[in-house]
């Protein structure tokens, strides 16, 4: 097997404690129909993938989404419930991350949308500061800037281009299978973060076991 030498890492559910049921329940309780089959970690609606990649903008996201769940909610009501999901980023796990500077190209890959980005900079630069964050990584990549998400080999693709990265010198870290699986398709190394694993127990010699 190649040497590793670059880790692209995902953000929520792998640095960023998330949980998706808040923002289901936060929805649900301002009488949202049927928000669970719409959005999950597994899967979701197209207006999803559209936010997620920049091609529709945070108010077209809040009138077609409360669309689908026959509400009619204020854009701060809105911007709560989606934003519940966002939890902490224990200060254990940047340490870790910045600990592998040292032997790795360090990366940060995540699917997500402007108004989660607005939420998730605040929650980081008030616990440990954003620039702290960012400087732990070579570069931080976002889907809806980028106009790619995982688990598009594209997405991938575009990531190793821009850093000249060997494919199979590169680990990826993720908690969602699809996007596991897409990352093997482009020729990765990867490693699925189960729910009941912290990211600082299994790095490295779990993980070293495990790769696929």
């Amino acid at each position: 097997m190649a040497e590793i030498k670059n880790i692209i890492f995902d953000l929520g559910g792998v640095i960023l404690n998330i949980n998706y049921n808040l923002t289901s329940k936060y929805f649900e309780n301002l009488g949202a129909v049927n928000f669970d089959k719409l959005y999950s970690q597994a899967k979701q609606e197209d207006i999803f993938n559209k936010f997620e990649t920049g091609q529709i903008s945070p108010s077209i996201f809040r009138q077609e989404l409360n669309s689908l769940m026959k509400l009619n909610i204020s854009d701060e009501k809105f911007d709560i419930s989606w934003n519940a999901m966002l939890l902490d980023l224990p200060v254990k796990r940047l340490e870790l991350i910045k600990s592998l500077n040292t032997s790795y190209n360090i990366f940060l890959l995540s699917n997500t949308n402007e108004i989660h980005i607005k939420a998730f900079k605040k929650i980081i630069n008030k616990e440990i500061g954003y620039s702290n964050f960012t400087s732990s990584f070579k570069k931080c990549y976002y889907s809806s800037e980028i106009g790619l998400r995982k688990p598009n080999i594209d997405c991938f693709n575009f990531v190793l281009k821009q850093n000249n990265l060997n494919a199979h010198e590169t680990l990826f870290i993720d908690d969602s299978n699809q996007h596991i699986k897409g990352a093997n398709k482009a020729g990765l190394k990867t490693y699925y973060l189960k729910k009941n694993e912290d990211l600082t127990n299994v790095f490295p010699d779990t993980i070293q076991l495990k790769l696929r």
